[in-house]
């Protein structure tokens, strides 16, 4: 007769002994796939009377009906959320396309979550152009995942206070970039305004066309010519900086899409060596008594209406020059503009700092989940 695989993690609470066992998830839980519904019949939370709709990745929803009630586990199963893990608590519906786990007495629900984030469960799936997990390879899947329920508990309430930490960071990030974007309408409606080192009025705004305070240049560069560990910020048709070995302009520049998904959406600030692509457009070279920064500001809240206007749809493909060049921008002096710049710099500096909370706080809680489920 074999004996029983066990192994302890690298990780462990010292208040607690002994091996792991290595389980199937076929042993541990039963698990079946949710059911369909008409997308008719999913809404906008209207009142307590709905209940949250599970799909492979996350509520995308509510229903006049629920099919479950409890805490449990959803799989993601079909096409790129494959593996995907949620966790559902209370009443809820679950469609087709998530596993619901329901677990055998003696485990801990949280505990199970996080051991199924751990799992990279999307290597189980089967088909090319529409990859699916089915429940039977599903319940192949074995790891060292069976504690006692003890030290299931205590380390599930580990992980829950690490969550509660991240979730507390993203709360505190939406609520500076819903205070930036009201208060960035206030300041460039003018409803409010700053004053001088006396206390009084700066004087009355002037209106100007972009192409006349600005030179508004597109790159040469494509984006094969990245380098992985390039010298200089290289500036694509994305949000995403990539990296290159040769820069076209040394200064101050805002960068923003010509054509493809990021176009009204991409913005970039930058202030010394960079190249960009061929279908990106360059603002620099501004004039003299205005600040790149406040133009950033002023350019990024506004661009985007601006493309949908002038080209009369919803969705826009590609940017002219002249969608740029003639844009009008209202412009205070140079000393008003230096204090609204700074002042909106302190909240994006707020705003990245507390992204970078975030970041840091994912990537801790991910190693020590890897350490801590061996």
């Amino acid at each position: 007769m074999m004996e029983k695989q066990t192994n302890t993690p690298k990780l462990r609470f010292p208040e607690f002994k002994g091996e792991w066992e290595k389980k199937k998830l076929g042993e541990l839980c039963k698990m079946q796939a949710g059911k369909f519904i008409n997308a008719s019949e999913i809404f906008e939370n209207i009142d307590d009377k709905f209940y949250p709709c599970f799909g492979g990745n996350g509520i995308r929803g509510y229903a006049k009906v629920y099919n479950h009630e409890g805490k449990y586990s959803l799989i993601g199963r079909q096409g790129a959320l494959c593996g995907n893990i949620n966790l559902a608590n209370g009443k809820f519906y679950a469609t087709e396309h998530a596993v619901v786990v329901n677990l055998f007495k003696g485990l801990d629900t949280d505990f199970m979550y996080y051991v199924l984030n751990n799992l990279n469960l999307n290597k189980y799936s089967t088909g090319l152009a529409q990859p699916g997990l089915s429940i039977q390879n599903l319940e192949k899947v074995e790891d060292y995942i069976f504690p006692t329920l003890p030290e299931q508990t205590r380390i599930a309430s580990f992980f829950t206070s690490i969550d509660k930490k991240i979730a507390e960071f993203k709360q505190k990030k939406t609520l500076l970039e819903q205070y930036k974007k009201g208060i960035m309408q206030k300041l460039f409606s003018q409803e409010l305004r700053f004053k001088d080192e006396n206390g009084k009025d700066f004087p009355e705004w002037e209106k100007k066309k972009l192409g006349n305070i600005s030179e508004i240049k597109t790159g040469n560069k494509d984006t094969q010519n990245r380098e992985k560990d390039g010298l200089y910020p290289f500036f694509v048709r994305s949000d995403t900086v990539e990296r290159i070995n040769s820069y076209s302009y040394d200064g101050e520049a805002i960068l923003t899409s010509g054509d493809g998904v990021g176009v009204g959406k991409n913005y970039h600030y930058i202030k010394g060596k960079f190249d960009f692509h061929q279908r990106v457009y360059s603002i620099r070279n501004f004039g003299q008594n205005v600040s790149g920064k406040f133009i950033f500001y002023y350019f990024s809240t506004y661009f985007n209406d601006r493309v949908k206007r002038v080209s009369a749809k919803n969705s826009v493909d590609s940017v002219r020059l002249e969608m740029i060049s003639e844009m009008p921008i209202s412009v205070p002096s140079f000393e008003e503009q230096t204090k609204i710049a700074n002042f909106l710099s302190a909240i994006d500096e707020k705003i990245n700092h507390t992204e970078n909370q975030i970041q840091k706080t994912q990537e801790w809680k991910k190693g020590l989940l890897q350490r801590m489920f061996c």
